[in-house]
């Protein structure tokens, strides 16, 4: 008859192995993450918020720059990449407090203008 001993291996081996299998399906197939990951997704969610939140601000900006040219040079170019350059440039995706304009909500920006009409 095996004593005790001659089952510690063994378990010892199969925990390891359950570990592992837990973790690879809990990971791959339960949806769990790290913290950094769960981190980033946070704060990308976050910074799609914001720029929904300002998008129509910028439009309104836009709309009200006494520099009228800037508006018909941006509704005469067909490339997205240029509007959303145009938009960065002329300062309408420039948030309050910074000097630099952000892209995400020049590009949000940019989509919304081209399917804004004049009034």
């Amino acid at each position: 008859m095996p004593g005790p001993r001659e089952y510690i291996k063994p378990g010892l081996w199969g925990a390891f192995a359950g570990a592992v299998a837990i973790t690879m399906v809990g990971f791959w197939g339960l949806g769990w993450t790290t913290a950094a990951t769960a981190d980033r997704i946070a704060k990308d969610r976050a910074d799609t918020a914001v720029v929904t939140a300002l998008a129509p601000f910028c439009v309104v900006s836009a709309m009200r720059d006494t520099e009228t040219a800037k508006l018909a040079i941006f509704r005469a170019e067909e490339s997205s990449y240029k509007r959303t350059q145009l938009v960065a440039d002329a300062g309408w995706a420039s948030m309050a407090g910074t000097t630099s304009p952000n892209y995400a909500l020049a590009l949000a920006c940019s989509e919304m203008l081209k399917g804004a009409k004049v009034s």
